[in-house]
């Protein structure tokens, strides 16, 4: 039994990083596709669509639209997030060294090299911002 604890773990960990990722997307298709559902039987039906259902679906389609503010958010919200990655990894190196501080932070740690993976699409997201025409 104490075989499967490991296993067990795995698939928690990456089992919710999947129901993370993939829930919100299946609800959100989901719940899509039920509008479209409602307004085909009220078309096959003769029924008139009201104004507000179809500003409903004019602004769904156009609110993915990438524009200046949204990628200055992401950029520093993925800037923030490499930084705080970097900070940990120097920090925990720090906390090993105990009273000896001469030895400085160990700059080797996998965590602050993989730090650079959000801070570069923080930083990419920023540069797409200047070249994005769309405002809010």
């Amino acid at each position: 039994m104490e075989d499967f604890i490991p296993i067990f773990a795995i698939f928690a960990v990456f089992g919710s990083i999947t129901a993370i990722i993939v829930g919100p997307t299946y609800f959100k298709s989901r719940e899509r596709r039920e509008m479209q559902a409602t307004v085909r039987a009220a078309i096959d039906k003769g029924q008139p669509l009201p104004p507000e259902v179809i500003d409903a679906l004019s602004t769904e389609a156009t609110k993915n639209i990438p524009s200046r503010s949204r990628d200055i958010r992401r950029g520093i919200i993925w800037l923030a997030v490499g930084i705080g990655m970097a900070a940990f990894s120097l920090i925990n190196d720090l906390r090993g060294f105990g009273d000896d501080w001469n030895d400085g932070p160990n700059f080797d740690g996998g965590l602050l090299g993989m730090a650079a993976i959000p801070i570069t699409i923080g930083l990419a997201f920023i540069v797409l911002s200047f070249f994005n025409k769309n405002k809010d």
